[in-house]
């Protein structure tokens, strides 16, 4: 997909900028994980805040940006973030072992992220799923990948970078997952319409304007399912009131410096 065109027609809010760029500004701007780990716990936001508790990043994480990386940005964007493979043993004729010196100083001289064979095996399954989905693939038709967005919500600096904006149907979130036939109970469990009310709120308040919002969703083995939802508005409606309701309540607590984790009363189990 080219990540040029229709340019004409995306707001100019949205901007391009390096990921450093993006995370740096984390300091001083609310992206949506961070308010979803707000929301989750008050003082796990606040340990992750000080640096306390580092953010993992798991080899799935890595697979999936990298997925996102050739989807969304094509083959020359992935190839100049990413190195596949690794050094040959002419002995054997075959890879050097991912615990060898030899890949050890391969993968450091490659000076960017490294992806297996295997790896990039699935990431080209991920992005093949993409593709032969009618719908997922107007979706990506035209627009623009990565774009970033800063504006004032609620009295508090926010930012947000969006897997894909089409000047037509607005917002586009590309996720993998396990299983597609579960992916609609993931969202729920995972605040993926949260995440995407947050990116229309942010969006919406520095172009003035409300676009609408689908997300893609592809599996990650065999037969690479692909599917395509299209969010509601009244479902945006009622996450984006829950998340003005979590900032406030971070307004609060940044205010007071007390960081509660959401159990200090006693509950009561009520059902089965």
């Amino acid at each position: 997909m080219d990540t040029r065109a229709g340019h004409d027609a995306i707001p100019c809010p949205l901007i391009i900028e390096p990921m450093s760029e993006y995370i740096a500004r984390r300091a001083t701007h609310l992206t949506s994980h961070q308010l979803a780990d707000f929301r989750r716990c008050p003082l796990l936001y606040r340990r992750k805040a000080l640096g306390l508790i580092p953010d993992e990043d798991r080899p799935a994480y890595i697979v999936g940006r990298a997925a996102h990386k050739l989807i969304l940005e094509g083959q020359d964007a992935f190839s100049a973030s990413y190195a596949v493979g690794g050094p040959v043993n002419p002995r054997t004729g075959s890879v050097y072992g991912s615990n060898t010196k030899a890949y050890a100083e391969w993968a450091e001289a490659q000076c960017k992220p490294v992806l297996t064979d295997a790896q990039f095996a699935l990431i080209t399954n991920l992005c093949d799923g993409v593709r032969s989905h009618a719908a997922a693939k107007a979706l990506l038709a035209k627009g623009m990948a990565e774009g970033v967005v800063r504006e004032t919500c609620c009295d508090v600096p926010c930012q947000a970078r969006i897997d894909w904006f089409n000047p037509e149907h607005g917002i586009v979130d590309l996720k993998t997952c396990d299983d597609l036939t579960w992916f609609e109970a993931d969202a729920r469990r995972y605040g993926y319409i949260h995440q995407v009310a947050f990116y229309r709120a942010v969006l919406a308040e520095a172009a003035r304007e409300t676009f609408g919002v689908s997300i893609i969703a592809v599996e990650k083995r065999e037969p690479y399912r692909c599917g395509a939802w299209r969010v509601s508005a009244d479902v945006l409606g009622v996450a984006q009131k829950e998340n003005e309701a979590a900032i406030r309540r971070l307004v609060k607590c940044r205010k007071a410096d007390r960081w509660p984790t959401g159990y200090e009363d006693v509950r009561t189990f009520d059902y089965l």
